[in-house]
This record gives structure tokens, sequence and C-alpha cells, in this order.
């Protein structure tokens, strides 16, 4: 039996390849990241060549510095930042266009249509989802619209995918068009209960069926590595949108167990089995995965600025130099002096669903310095996701007692016991923070035989670090609060506009 499972991690500002062992033991990984393009405010595309690039790079270079034979991998699993969405041509494989990514806000106008045209309770019953422009049904949309392709997509010279789907046509034998159910639950245009393309809303967006890839299961073999680029086939064995595969990853196979996931935006999924379960608090329901043809579901909410806040301080405003650093910087101040930040750049995800919001910073004094607004950006962080958990808490009726937690964020003890605290509830994070990678390794190794079922995966799962609130009631009802007071100042900012 090969011994290594090889996990394709392509995110929002980097592309990811992690080699795991058969103890889910990290043995090799290297990411590079790639261009942001911004054509207009609000808007924002990446360069599908540079994905496909920086992922074959990464794959090859993981597997040359971890120095395992190629003979000895598995399998290979892909995850990836969900929602982007891609047009290509079926015959050159060339895209038509930029990848338009998820935190792109340019289709909100079709949306207003869709809800004037009264599809909203449509949307919501059939997909799960509400009406944003967060999904990529109105950004395909807007692609055959502004680009003139209806014609071309009805005959059938056109793909569309979210990335899973590019990366599979470009890395497999035979070029697959495929998606998985997690990323076509994504799309807006997907009934998740039949699991099938909805007519309806295929018809209001004008999408012909022709375009669309063909769902298959989370876990499951979608055909071979192309020999070129690692020398060999190897079973390509997984899809999986990215927040999904964390959910895997981190061993949430029991209806109530929940994680979240702090990368360029936070995740947080709370696993509901096989029920669909609907939210009244601005949730979003959703497929955790599909696996043998059964289908487990999820609650999610979605922060769209997590950790990108972090990278606007560093990049955007020069404030850090590095990432790591804001940790100590926060560490350094008793409190954030009264000041908030509410990084609503691309609006508000759940439960607000305000498309119209922008990033605001408030409460800044004559002594207010960088420290309070890296402070302030951190704690943003933390309350954006408590949220997400109080609403989850009230749709079932029950306080949270542990919040499993992954990604890059996660590795920053400030922020993690901010947010135990704020959450009044255990923060636990796993030995290995990379879980949205594990998570699809895990997958594609189950798919070929290294892990037999499920139980064998639970036992990979080990704990690094349990955190236990710390700050008395009166303080966290006073800051969240003003929290809340902070984001009521945000909504509705472009409309007013």
């Amino acid at each position: 039996m090969p011994k290594y499972v090889i996990a394709l991690d392509q995110g929002t500002t980097s592309s990811r390849a992690v080699i795991f062992d058969q103890q889910a033991r990290v043995v090799g990984m290297k990411s590079y990241e790639f261009e942001q393009i911004y054509p207009q405010p609000g808007w924002v595309e990446h360069d599908p060549a540079a994905i496909l690039n920086t992922q074959v790079d990464a794959l090859r270079e993981a597997v040359r510095i971890s120095g395992i034979p190629v003979e000895d991998i598995a399998a290979i699993g892909i995850t990836n930042q969900r929602e982007t969405t891609i047009l290509w041509d079926r015959e050159t494989g060339r895209p038509v266009y930029n990848a338009i990514v998820w935190q792109c806000r340019r289709t909100a106008p079709i949306i207003k249509r869709l809800c004037d045209e009264g599809l909203e309770p449509h949307i919501r019953a059939t997909t799960g989802l509400v009406p944003d422009a967060y999904f990529s049904g109105s950004k395909l949309s807007w692609l055959l619209d502004t680009l003139d392709l209806h014609e071309r997509a009805e005959r059938g010279e056109l793909c569309f995918g979210t990335v899973d789907s590019w990366l599979a046509w470009n890395l497999v034998s035979g070029r697959p068009h495929v998606t998985d159910a997690t990323n076509a639950s994504r799309t807006m245009l997907y009934d998740i209960h039949r699991n099938d393309w909805d007519d309806t809303l295929l018809r209001a967006l004008n999408i012909p069926r022709a375009v669309l890839p063909r769902v298959v299961d989370s876990s499951g073999v979608i055909g071979m590595l192309d020999p070129v680029i690692l020398g060999r086939e190897i079973p390509v064995a997984a899809l999986a949108g990215d927040q999904h595969s964390a959910l895997f990853g981190q061993g949430c196979f029991e209806p109530g167990m929940m994680k979240n996931t702090y990368g360029t935006g936070c995740f947080l999924l709370m696993n509901t089995g096989d029920v669909p379960a609907v939210s009244q608090n601005g949730l979003v329901t959703t497929i955790a995965w599909r696996i043998g043809g059964k289908t487990t579901y999820a609650l999610e909410g979605s922060v769209f600025i997590g950790g990108a806040v972090v990278q606007w301080l560093r990049d955007e405003m020069k404030i850090v130099k590095r990432a790591s650093e804001t940790e100590v910087i926060a560490q350094s101040l008793p409190d954030n002096g009264g000041v908030y930040m509410v990084p609503a750049f691309a609006g508000l995800g759940a439960p607000y669903w305000d498309m119209y919001s922008r990033g605001m910073i408030i409460g800044l004094t004559r002594g207010t310095g960088q420290a309070h607004i890296v402070r302030a950006a951190l704690e943003a962080i933390a309350y954006q996701s408590a949220d997400l958990v109080f609403a989850m808490a009230s749709d079932c009726g029950q306080k949270p007692r542990e919040l499993r937690v992954d990604g890059g964020a996660s590795a920053n003890q400030f922020l993690m016991q901010f947010q135990a605290d704020v959450l009044n509830c255990h923060v636990v994070r796993p030995a290995v923070i990379e879980t949205t990678a594990l998570g699809a390794a895990l997958m594609a190794g189950l798919a070929v035989g290294v892990w037999k079922d499920m139980d064998d995966i639970r036992r990979v799962w080990k704990m690094d670090l349990s955190l236990a609130p710390q700050m008395d009631d009166a303080t966290r009802e006073k800051m969240l609060a003003g929290w809340h007071k902070a984001v009521d100042r945000t909504r509705r900012w472009m409309e007013e506009e």
C-alpha cells in the first residue's frame, strides 16, 4: 500500500500542496501566493492560469522537498476556494475571462433583480442559501450576459466551473468536467434536496445546462493525474470546497459538532447529519459532503474578511511587516482603548447579509495608535465569528460547549484566547491546523483504502490546545455591545450614498 496522500489546497491568496502520511502527519508542504486583481472598487478577480500554475508548482516542489518517492503517493485530493467562478473554452481550455472571486460584489444588481422578481423564497428553500453576490450563479450569469456568450454556452462550447472543476479539468487525464456536491451547493443553482441543478434558477439567470459540470461525490476517484506532472499516474480521489473539507478534517462527523476556519475569511460549519436544517438567524444550509451517494448537511455562517484584514494591515496600510507581529502588538495593550474595526470591505456576510456595508474604524481618540488598530483588527475576526456561533446556538437551542478551530490565524494565541473569552466556551485547536488540506487528504485516502472507514479516520485526529474563557461576564457584555453598535454604523453604507 502506498504511504502518502497529497492535498492540493487552492485558496484565495495562495495555492498549496500538503503531503500527509498514514497517521495524518504533515511530511511536506509548499505554497505560492498569486496576484489579487482589483479592476474597480468592489471587483475582485484572479488569473485562472496563475491559479493552475501555482498549484502545479506547489505540488511538484512539495514532493521534491519532502523527498518521498512518487511511487509511494496513494492519492491526491483537491480542496478549493469556493464560489469563485471560471468560464473556459471546451476545445482550447482557455478561460474567456478572469476568474470572478467569491469576494467580488459586481453582481449585486443581478441579486436585487432576482429578489424583485420574488425568487428569494425559492432560492432559500431549494439551494439552502440566501440571495447574495457571494455565490457563483450571478457571477456566471454576468459573464454570459456581458461577453454575449449565451449561444456558445447553449452549443456546449463553454465550461463553467468553480476552482475544483478548473483544476480537475487541467490536472486529470481525459479532462473531466466535474464538480462535487459541496461546491455545487455553493453556486445558488443547485437543489440540495434533489441533488440536481435547479431549472427555475437556471431560467431566471439565463444559464444553459450544457455549460454546467457533472456533480460527483466528494470522496471518490474522478480520474488519474496527468503523468506529465509528476512522472506517473496517481488517482485524483477527492473534491471538496475548503470549508467542507475542514469540517471533515476536524473530525466533525457527529451532528452538533462545529468548527471555525480562520483563513482569508472565517467560516463556521456545524454538522446537522442527514437533515438539511433551516436557520432562523441568517445562516445558510449547505452540503457538508456526499460520500457513497449519501449526503451529510451542515449549517454555515460566513465572514467575508477574516485573516484578510491582517493582510490589509500588512500590504495596504503597511502597519506590520509580517502577520505574526500582530499577536505581540495586540498583547502590548491592556484593552482596545474603545476602538472597534468592522472590516466590511466586501460587505457583511452572515448573519447580516448586507452587500452594501463597507469597512469602518470607530472610537478613535487623540491617544489612538497603530497598536489599537492592530488589536481592533484581530478582535474583529473574533467578534464576527462569535456572531456566527451565537446565531447557530439560537438555531439549535443550546449554548456552544466547544469550538474546534483551524486555519492560519488559529496559530495566533491572542486571537484564540479572545475568541474563547467572547464566546464563553472552550476553543480547541488540533495538532494539524491545516485541516482544510487534511480533510481533502482524508477523503482521497478513504476512496482508495489508505483509511478503511470513518472510525479509522477518527483515530488520526489529535488535539494540540484547549483554551478556556477568562473574561468576566460584565466585560464580555460591554465589549459585545460596543461591537454591535459599531456594526450598526456600517450597515447599508453604499445604498445611502
